[in-house]
């Protein structure tokens, strides 16, 4: 199904990469796709003249660094979102190179961490993930890593530009394995709840309380999954009766498909070819067909990767196209639409047990029909961990922006649907983390919308 457009990546030289995310670097409304470098430069790679360029800012190289997880998003509410980078110099445990925090000014991207009054907070822990997370459905992120034998921390800023550690206050600093994150609206349509992945131990699950804290039940809806180390995760409606179900990836252990059941509990319905075990490292769900049905694909490290579809009323293996990758290391995975045809690209990261480069992949080419939804929080930031849902012909779709994709990386802030050869939209619904809804009817299709938050003109 996937077809190799790799050669539209300039200057795609073998080299160590993990993380990526999707994010609109210099605010011009184009995504860029930052890609970490580990021993090497970060990238950012933009579309120009029909190929990715590098227009990485010399703030950002950070070549001496060893950068492994990315994420963005807008914690201190002025409509840009800032950029949290993963640094990794050690397997588990305390490390001697600390992460970085990027924050744009007039005079260009400083690191909120080397201000001397923010010098203190430093993540000097092996961290693996990092997400966002707007807690309180205020519209301002902090950023959640998911440290490795060390406690979880939550950097959120305050409106005087203070950085501070909010876990313990959230009741989520807790030592874990940490290896992913997705912070999803799971038993609330209007809370951001958080799952955090781990290996040699359970995952945890934490419940928004709708106070600013969160309580930690990942064994009683059967998420913990203790015996197996997890990597990839993420959210999708499985099953198609609106409401979110959960892919995890395990390292050489079953694959889940974790079906919904009542109040948030889950049900394994991997099939035996689902669940085989494989060496995986991340999770992407798109409908990289446009058909209207989204696909699971499972990137894996120095074996074939795999792809499902939804065929006849059940998940089935089909065929991954060019994307098998057989030889290559595969560390990170981004799904967007990079070329802004309305399909959608998928660009997988490779190294650690050598050099390797990107490679990037599209959908065959069809006339199928799509839609593409932006919310914007109050501060006209993308809405990260909002709830899309669109109506044709009866059938719902739903989709989360995302605010951390499973294991080191982040997908572009957009809710992607493909309609196949349906004609109309009846409606577009966006919930925001805090409650706010908008229903608009109708829309125009083939085209992004832009979903301004409520009473903002």
């Amino acid at each position: 199904m996937l077809l190799d457009c790799t050669p539209l990546i300039a200057d795609n030289r073998p080299r160590l990469s993990y993380g990526m995310c999707l994010w609109d670097a210099d605010g011009d409304g184009q995504t860029e796709i930052f890609v970490t470098g580990f021993g090497c430069a970060n990238r950012l790679l933009k579309w120009h003249q029909g190929q990715l360029i590098d227009v990485i800012p010399a703030e950002l190289r950070d070549a001496d660094r060893l950068s492994i997880g990315v994420a963005a998003g807008d914690c201190d509410g002025d409509g840009q979102e800032e950029l949290y980078v993963l640094n990794t110099d050690t397997f588990a445990g305390p490390k001697q190179v600390p992460d970085r925090l990027f924050d744009r000014t007039a005079a260009g991207w400083h690191d909120c961490f080397e201000e001397p009054r923010h010098r203190s907070l430093r993540n000097l822990c092996a961290g693996r993930s990092v997400a966002v997370l707007d807690r309180l459905g205020q519209g301002r992120y902090g950023f959640v890593v998911a440290n490795y034998g060390q406690a979880v921390r939550l950097y959120e800023m305050t409106d005087a530009g203070q950085l501070h550690d909010a876990a313990r206050a959230a009741l989520i600093a807790r030592v874990i394995n940490g290896r992913s994150l997705l912070a999803v609206p799971w038993f609330r349509e209007d809370r951001t709840d958080l799952f955090i992945g781990a290996e040699h131990g359970p995952n945890a699950l934490y419940r928004n309380e709708g106070d600013g804290t969160f309580r930690e039940v990942a064994l009683c809806t059967g998420m913990a999954d203790e015996e197996e180390h997890a990597r990839g995760v993420a959210a999708f409606d499985a099953d198609g009766d609106g409401r979110l179900d959960l892919v995890l990836g395990n390292w050489d252990g079953p694959q889940r498909l974790w079906i919904r059941q009542r109040q948030g509990a889950v049900r394994d319905k991997a099939s035996p070819a689902w669940a085989m075990p494989t060496l995986n490292r991340n999770v992407v769900v798109a409908d990289f067909d446009n058909d209207g049905y989204e696909e699971v694909f499972f990137h894996n490290f120095g074996e074939a990767n795999r792809l499902f579809a939804w065929r006849q009323g059940r998940w089935a293996s089909v065929d991954v196209g060019d994307a098998e990758e057989m030889t290559l290391f595969g560390t990170g995975a981004v799904v967007g639409d990079i070329d802004n045809d309305g399909r959608l690209e998928l660009l997988l990261s490779h190294g650690e047990n050598e050099e390797q480069p990107l490679t990037l992949y599209c959908g065959p080419a069809n006339e199928h029909y799509w839609l593409r939804v932006q919310p914007l929080t109050r501060f006209a930031a993308p809405a990260r961990g909002a709830l899309v849902r669109i109506s044709a012909q009866g059938r719902v779709q739903t989709r989360v922006i995302d605010a951390g994709s499973g294991y080191l990386c982040q997908m572009e802030p957009v809710a992607h649907f493909g309609l196949g050869n349906v004609t109309q939209v009846d409606w577009l619904e966006v919930v925001w983390p805090g409650g706010a809804t908008v229903r608009h009817h109708q829309p125009a299709l083939c085209r992004t919308h832009r979903i301004v938050f409520p009473g903002i003109p």
